[in-house]
């Protein structure tokens, strides 16, 4: 003969089963500032990924090395973005069509004020649209603490570091010797940091302390 649950011991299964619900959902719910450093942080990678596949390196012209691929923060119009791309000779200073890095799925130039919303993190995250949305801060090998209120990271073909590319005179300038932090904070004043680590490029999230990868 088979026995059936009793009503007590159903509405335990249920209490249990809020419970654990409870206790999960806060964890597996939407944070919009996490997915912003999620999506930046991939978006870095990416970067390396490309300037390692796409050597820049030119004999015939002297700043071959400013077209080093990159990802540059910015602002428009009360927001705050980015952009990956490669900045030609002919068009130094300025993002034009075919130098805009294409997301591999959709088959769009990943620029936030283009064609490619999410990386427009004002909107889509809810990323301060002001100097204290992102900010970057780099400490160079004598020690020195260098600071900006947008942000660039450029990488070489080794997948090593800068932290600007554009008006640089020699082909290690801006070369980051020292961990590189990337800081977004959203309308609430909740911040969250990536750091990029020199030599090697390696990007990550840093815990609520600041001081390591999580």
């Amino acid at each position: 003969m088979k026995k059936a649950f009793t009503m007590i011991e159903l509405i335990f299964v249920i209490v249990v089963i809020g419970i654990l619900a409870a206790v999960i959902m806060p964890r597996t719910g939407s944070n919009k500032l996490h997915e912003a450093a999620t999506q930046v942080l991939s978006h870095i990678r990416y970067t390396q990924h490309l300037a390692m596949v796409d050597d820049k390196f030119d004999p015939n012209e002297a700043t071959w090395y400013r077209e080093k691929w990159q990802i540059r923060f910015r602002r428009n119009s009360g927001a705050s973005g980015y952009v990956i791309f490669s900045d030609s000779i002919v068009t130094q200073g300025n993002v034009n069509n075919g130098e805009r890095a294409i997301d591999p799925l959709t088959k769009e130039g990943i620029d936030g004020f283009l064609d490619y919303p999410n990386a427009e993190l004002t909107a889509t995250y809810s990323i301060k649209g002001d100097d204290t949305g992102i900010t970057q801060s780099c400490f160079t090998a004598d020690g020195s603490l260098v600071t900006s209120n947008r942000g660039v990271f450029a990488f070489d073909y080794l997948g090593r570091p800068y932290s600007g590319v554009s008006n640089a005179t020699s082909t290690t300038q801006y070369l980051i010797t020292a961990n590189c932090d990337l800081t977004l904070t959203d309308t609430s004043g909740t911040s969250v940091k990536i750091r990029v680590h020199p030599e090697t490029g390696y990007a990550c999230i840093l815990n609520d302390a600041g001081t390591d990868c999580i």
